[in-house]
């Protein structure tokens, strides 16, 4: 626990990644994560990272466990009820390994500050349980950072093209501040060849804008 909490503190981005864990369910390794964060030296490290206005990304499992520690939407650790955000299962009760559109919802964060609204982007999703959802949504939903969406970039909840089911379309969400963001798409998962067959051609370059946020650069 002292190293990694001697590793937040040197820390300008804290990313916590996408990984299977007990085949992925329940919760998948969200809550072994949650479970770390809510230590109180690490609590206390994360939160002075925030403080230091540092910021915070969680891709896939790494969404889960910023939804369930609180992190997103609230920017602290902390416990939460049975009305506040979850990720639940995808609508197929299926693990989903596919690609969908996304269109930027949001430019009030570090991580988007770089992109247009409306901009779309094709992603790569693998998991299984992805459905946003929460009895106060209702209440969060203009932190919505990346929707689904169909070609024409209508945020949608068909299916075909919401693979999960999140309400709102949300396939991304940032905290209050901003300095959190979280989402099931794996953005990094491109490189030189991939994806031959894409609709939508570049990357989603969340990490550019990261460091550019650092750099004072846009």
């Amino acid at each position: 626990i002292d190293e990694l909490v001697n590793g937040i503190k040197d820390a300008h981005i804290i990313m916590i990644p996408g990984g299977f864990s007990s085949g992925d369910e329940p919760d998948g390794s969200a809550k072994f994560i949650v479970n770390v964060l809510k230590n109180e030296k690490v609590k206390d490290a994360i939160h002075k990272h925030l403080d230091d206005k540092k910021l915070i990304l969680g891709i896939c499992n790494g969404f889960q466990a910023l939804i369930k520690s609180g992190l997103i939407p609230y920017g602290r650790i902390k416990s939460l009820t049975e009305d506040d955000l979850t990720l639940y299962k995808n609508d197929s009760y299926h693990h989903i390994s596919t690609s969908a559109i996304t269109r930027v919802a949001n430019l009030n964060s570090p991580w988007t500050q770089d992109f247009e609204i409306g901009q779309l982007h094709e992603i790569m999703f693998s998991h299984g349980e992805g459905k946003l959802v929460g009895n106060n949504i209702e209440k969060f939903k203009d932190l919505c950072a990346f929707q689904y969406c169909d070609f024409e970039g209508n945020a949608i909840s068909n299916g075909k093209f919401n693979p999960n089911g999140s309400l709102y379309a949300i396939e991304g969400m940032i905290s209050e501040d901003g300095l959190v963001l979280g989402k099931m798409g794996h953005s990094e998962r491109y490189g030189t060849g991939l994806y031959k067959n894409k609709t939508i051609k570049g990357i989603q370059n969340i990490f550019r804008n990261g460091v550019n946020y650092f750099k004072g650069e846009k």
